[in-house]
């Protein structure tokens, strides 16, 4: 495939979640191909620092058992998943209620009071139902349904009004990390079908541990890092930083962040963004004793949601302390955290003093997760031109299983080109693969 001129047929752009993808893809038809990084690691907004024995994750995301891609893509068999408990427990009324465990013979303990600020023991059966009901829906429904935007759709969603302010909204907050539920209805039906498929759960010893295991899979000497893109076309690319110069290729992908990719490609629409703040904090125990997620329904402080992390993955805290991870949603004055307000909202939401917990970082990125305002493509044009191409969850949905989905696509839309075969996995199917 090579000729003397070339270092490799293709040339990946970003070491992130998508670009990894289509190169384990490309690889694994018999392509070669080099990846550029134009920073010091792996991983883009999947980062994880190592902090007096603490693993903080830079990013608020939250993986599912039900992601195809995380079973489908070469270099992930066997990643290690810590699932959260089924349900949430969820801050209403002042009070916090355990909902949405509809699995086996949970679902009758599910709150047990007779009546709540979620609801009544008719609701919580409706809420069952509803998510059962969803779980079997296929792509293809749920994508003829009309679209608008989240929150102007839920209310015909079948669920009754408590338990719609009381557990959906946050629930869809949190996976979403959208605070005003403007995206898409149609992916937010699709991300709330994965809760209701699957399991949610975090990567084992933090998030950066995906694109880790991605990086160490390929052959060695493929990803280089210092390397920074500024020009690209269909066979070569322009490089600085390590080695610059140019690199002559078959092929291009160019799987940055939306923002670095209009750069690199002109033209290219770049949507907008989600703020969003994960705050960690060390305390000397956890403060529940089930790995669940925690959701903020009376919106009564900066706290979206949280979770006792250290409870979830034992590795993510040194042994004796525990490890509490927050979001918090939308942008910051001037990118900083009132840690007094934030303390105070979690004392609130896990009722326990948060006195002598210890403020660890505090990661603002105000590019976090690309919008998906309605009308939203789910399959965003990959292939630009026979030669070029481009990826990130930013052509898809705004999550793990995006991103990785779209490093598929435009390694199978590359291949045809190039009138090769994917090898060892199937090809991705647009009718049930969207989330």
């Amino acid at each position: 495939m090579l000729s003397t001129a070339r270092q490799a047929d293709v040339v990946v752009i970003g070491a992130g979640l998508a670009g990894l993808a289509a190169a384990h893809h490309l690889i694994s038809a018999g392509l070669t191909v080099t990846v550029l990084e134009a920073g010091s690691r792996v991983g883009g907004r999947m980062a994880t620092d190592t902090v007096d024995g603490f693993r903080l994750d830079h990013g608020p995301q939250l993986l599912n058992t039900s992601y195809s891609e995380l079973r489908r893509t070469p270099g992930l068999q066997g990643l290690r998943l810590r699932p959260f408990a089924p349900g949430a427990l969820v801050r209403a009324g002042g009070r916090g209620y355990r909902v949405g465990d509809t699995r086996g013979t949970r679902a009758r303990a599910v709150l047990s009071a007779a009546r709540t600020p979620l609801g009544d023991t008719l609701d919580r059966a409706g809420l069952g139902t509803a998510l059962n009901r969803l779980a079997a829906t296929s792509t293809a429904r749920l994508l003829a349904r009309p679209e608008t935007t989240t929150a102007a759709a839920l209310a015909a969603r079948g669920f009754a009004p408590r338990l719609l302010d009381g557990f959906v909204r946050p629930l869809l907050n949190a996976l979403l990390c959208d605070p005003d539920l403007t995206t898409s209805s149609r992916c937010a039906d699709l991300v709330l079908r994965g809760f209701a498929r699957g399991g949610t759960c975090l990567p084992a010893s933090g998030a950066a541990a995906v694109p880790h295991r991605l990086a160490a899979a390929l052959p060695p000497g493929t990803v280089r890092l210092g390397v920074r893109a500024t020009a690209v076309s269909v066979n070569a690319v322009a490089t600085d930083g390590r080695g610059s110069g140019e690199l002559p290729c078959r092929a291009v992908v160019v799987a940055t962040g939306a923002r670095a990719a209009g750069e690199l490609l002109p033209g290219l629409r770049v949507p907008g963004f989600h703020a969003v703040t994960v705050v960690h904090h060390a305390a000397p125990r956890s403060p529940l004793r089930e790995p669940l997620l925690v959701l903020d329904a009376d919106r009564h402080g900066p706290v979206s949601h949280t979770l006792p992390a250290s409870e979830l993955d034992p590795s993510r805290a040194p042994s004796g302390r525990a490890l509490v991870t927050s979001v918090l949603l939308g942008p910051q004055e001037d990118g900083r955290t009132d840690d007094i307000a934030v303390r105070k909202h979690l004392a609130e939401l896990y009722e326990t003093s948060t006195d002598d917990w210890e403020p660890l970082a505090t990661h603002h990125d105000p590019e976090a997760v690309p919008v998906m305002t309605a009308p939203h493509d789910l399959r965003r044009p990959v292939r630009l031109l026979c030669g070029l191409y481009v990826c990130g969850d930013h052509r898809d949905t705004s999550t793990v299983q995006g991103a990785l989905l779209s490093g598929h696509r435009a390694a199978t839309h590359l291949l045809a080109d190039f009138g090769l075969h994917p090898a060892l996995v199937t090809s991705p199917q647009p009718a049930e693969e969207a989330a």
